[in-house]
């Protein structure tokens, strides 16, 4: 027997909860589930009610349309887009072209009118359509239906809750229906009615409870832009992006990771005219340059995307956005978040790309890990998309929901425009293709017809290469997988890598390093933005310019950006431990750096010349050093990542040892204090026949394989005269490897590997393990098999 509330038109947001997905489908069941137990908890939810799809059930059996639907969907094809598209359109028109019974648009106004009394006359609402088989766990899809926004007064209602009527029958929720085995009748619409929150006048955004890479759970992913939403899910901007660490945040720290900046370059506004109540307009260009949002308002998402998150059990995908007349934010939509919250966790996919020396077309934010290739077709209008053919490569500016046909039997997507949250973006992780998102000119650098490869497999910058290259898929299962006697750590430089290889079983972060933030996040000799105002090199100073817009303080460029890159990896990782060895370039490398030249000497043997301690206690370097030790402190003490250890590279002597650590105490990093261990690298024939000494010193030590055998040989490892000398395979640099393991035993102190030896040889793995190492950080790609090997031979051994 069917319920009274089944038979009702209408629904306050307050009578409803999760379990009413039948009578107003799950984007409004989701937000009275909110509305009603959440903003206790200080959830901000904008009130509303639900027309119910016992209300668009009432309307098809009064007017008598559903038959004629029927017909019309009768000879239906979605393989062919052109009877799709005409389908699809005169379905639409006769849900228009019908009136509404008396009795429900009756009720609308009269709920309406409450909604008025509760803010002001002709308040303005969004009018968002939720199907009763939306947003379920294993069939959510972006986009289905419409929304409409800024709709003012009784008719504009009424005719916007037909539209979203109508809406059920848009190509793609055709389509997708269709895919799915859904009757096209058993599923209702519902129209939510809710106050509109004055984006236009701020900004707005979606939020992930959960990296959508990846699918690292302790992240929050929040991206936003000015103005109101819709523009980002579309993808027609590129917005601001931050990432939140749930744990820190959960203890009152600074949890922020990033804040990456967006262009930002169009934003949606209302136009008051109410046929076309949105348009598009510039963003002011020193707007541009501005984060949306302040620290203290992403955290406040951040906390809520936790709270929602823990309510509903699973990771989750909501929609927020800010008042710009109350400057209050809130939470507009939320719904569970349905690629990696299913995926296997037991099961790891690694797509690998041969190498090649193919041409890279374009570059761009990927999305996923996969790779996949084809021949490219440039679509720039929806009513191209039937001349797409399956397995070709969608190349354009940027998707929406119309077009979700076409995405589904293409082997990868490529747009010019969009962000990880964009429409394209959550497509092809729903459909499991790699896709490229962001790119600015993808339409004007590939052609129709090029064969193209899209690889998401090499971390945050993407790439379009030119020709179909091969690659293979490694999969790997690790519920079986035992941890060996010896702890396997990970080598670690690129931070956007960070949480997908944190997924890979490990012991923490053998060796991080610094090097690829201070080259590709940083790219400025750090002595460079302490001397900005001196500078002499008039390039270099218009190219700090660039890089540090929005810094008038350049150096707090430097830390900010170290710190968020050293942050990413210690908090993939955390609470394990993360070792992060300090800056170890060259004067070669530092001076590559924009502005460099002004400040590195031309030395003829780098490699034995002014790096690691060397360089941090010399008057010339002292300033920079200091710059880097206060991003360590903000990464320890206020953003609470005290997993983090820090090592000193290339300390020749103990003295250089003792000024170090007399340095870093002076400016916040006391060995002991809050648990900081301070580990050196043993990579000179001083540190192994010292090593005793070193131990009083330092908690703990790390062999760097390198740049040890290379000074035991005396083989420049830089040099092609001597390549044929360098090998950690020779007996005196096995000899060092064996003395400085007894040395570190002898003087009770832990000792790990993190040279590139047991990655690319088992047989060195298996060696050190045997000589009672504490720990191996290996390569990423190299610890499965290293663990599967030391587990087989230590086991057999016994």
């Amino acid at each position: 027997m069917p319920t009274p509330r089944s038979k009702q038109f209408v629904l306050w947001f307050n009578e409803l909860g999760i379990k009413d997905v039948p009578l107003v489908g799950g984007k409004n069941a989701s937000l009275g589930e909110m509305y009603r137990t959440l903003t206790q908890k200080g959830v901000r939810i904008p009130n509303g009610f639900a027309v119910t799809a016992a209300s668009y059930f009432y309307f098809l059996k009064t007017t008598g349309i559903k038959q004629e639907i029927k017909k019309i969907l009768k000879d239906l094809d979605t393989s062919d887009m052109k009877n799709l598209s005409e389908r699809g359109e005169k379905v639409r028109q006769t849900i228009l072209d019908a009136e509404l019974p008396a009795d429900l648009k009756r009720t609308i106004v009269t709920n309406y009118r409450k909604l008025e009394k509760e803010f002001f006359k002709g308040v303005d609402v969004a009018v968002r359509s939720s199907a009763t088989a939306e947003d379920l766990p294993d069939a959510s899809f972006a986009g289905q239906q419409e929304t409409y926004l800024n709709i003012r007064g009784e008719a504009d209602l009424l005719l916007a809750v037909k539209k979203c009527f109508s809406s059920l029958f848009t190509n793609r929720a055709i389509s997708y229906r269709h895919d799915k085995g859904f009757d096209h009748f058993s599923i209702g619409l519902s129209a939510a009615v809710q106050k509109m929150v004055r984006s236009d006048k701020a900004c707005s955004g979606v939020m992930f409870s959960i990296d959508t890479e990846s699918g690292f759970r302790d992240a929050v992913l929040l991206t936003g832009s000015y103005g109101l939403g819709e523009n980002i899910v579309l993808g027609r901007v590129n917005p601001d992006e931050f990432y939140v660490f749930k744990p820190t945040l959960a203890e009152g720290k600074q949890a922020i990771l990033t804040h990456k900046l967006g262009d930002k370059l169009i934003k949606m506004v209302y136009t008051g005219d109410h046929t076309h109540p949105t348009k598009n307009i510039p963003v002011p260009p020193s707007d541009r340059t501005k984060f949306i949002l302040n620290d203290k308002e992403i955290e406040q998402l951040a906390k809520w995307a936790v709270v929602i998150e823990q309510h509903y059990g699973k990771p989750m995908d909501m929609e927020w956005a800010k008042d710009g007349r109350s400057k209050h934010l809130f939470i507009v939509q939320a719904r569970p978040e349905t690629v990696h919250s299913h995926e296997k966790k037991d099961v790891l996919e690694e797509y690998i790309l041969a190498p090649h020396k193919a041409k890279t077309l374009v570059t761009g934010a990927p999305v996923g890990s996969k790779i996949g290739g084809g021949k490219a077709h440039i679509i720039l209008e929806a009513a191209q998309i039937n001349q797409f053919k399956a397995g070709e490569v969608l190349v354009t500016d940027m998707t929406d929901p119309d077009w979700e046909p076409i995405m589904k039997i293409a082997s990868a997507i490529v747009t010019n425009r969009g962000g990880r949250t964009c429409h394209a973006a959550i497509i092809a992780r729903e459909l499991g293709i790699p896709a490229m998102v962001g790119t600015k000119n993808a339409t004007k650098a590939i052609k129709t017809g090029q064969d193209v490869t899209v690889s998401c497999a090499e971390g945050a910058s993407g790439a379009v290469y030119e020709g179909l290259l091969k690659y293979k898929v490694v999969t790997h299962n690790l519920k079986a997988l035992k941890r060996p006697p010896v702890k396997i750590m990970m080598n670690i430089g690129n931070p956007d890598q960070a949480f997908a290889q944190s997924l890979i079983p490990n012991d923490g972060v053998g060796l991080a390093r610094e090097e690829f933030i201070t080259a590709s996040w940083i790219g400025i000799h750090p002595m460079a933005l302490i001397k900005y105002p001196r500078l002499k090199d008039k390039k270099a100073k218009k190219l700090i310019d660039e890089k540090t817009i929005g810094y008038k303080d350049k150096t707090k460029f430097y830390v900010d950006t170290m710190a968020s890159g050293v942050a990413m990896i210690a908090a993939a990782f955390y609470p394990k431990d993360v070792i992060l060895r300090l800056a170890d370039f060259k004067s070669n490398e530092y001076s590559t750096l924009i502005g460099g030249k002004e400040f590195e000497p031309v030395e003829s043997n780098p490699m034995m010349g002014w790096r690691g301690a060397a360089r941090y206690y010399s008057d010339a370097y002292l300033e920079a050093f200091k710059l880097e030790l206060k991003a360590m402190v903000k990464v320890r003490e206020k953003m609470g990542l005290t997993n983090l250890k820090l090592m000193i590279p290339m300390c020749r002597t103990t003295d250089e040892a003792h000024k170090v650590l007399k340095i870093m105490a002076e400016n916040g990093l006391v060995q002991g204090k809050n648990g900081l261990q301070v580990y050196v690298m043993v990579e000179v024939p001083s540190n192994v026949i010292l090593i005793e000494e070193f131990a009083k010193i330092f908690d703990g030590f790390s062999i760097g394989s390198n740049d040890l055998t290379q000074f035991t040989l005396a083989a420049d490892r830089d040099s092609e005269l001597v390549s044929h000398v360098y090998n950690e395979h020779n007996p005196a640099a096995m000899w060092m490897f064996s003395h400085a393991i007894q040395g570190a035993k002898t003087a009770k102190r832990k000792i790990g590997f993190c040279g590139q030896a047991p990655s690319d040889y088992p047989d060195i793995a298996l060696f050190l393990a045997e000589q009672g190492i504490d720990s191996i950080s290996l390569n990423p790609d190299t610890v499965l098999k290293t663990t599967m090997m030391l587990n087989e031979k230590l086991h057999h051994k016994k």
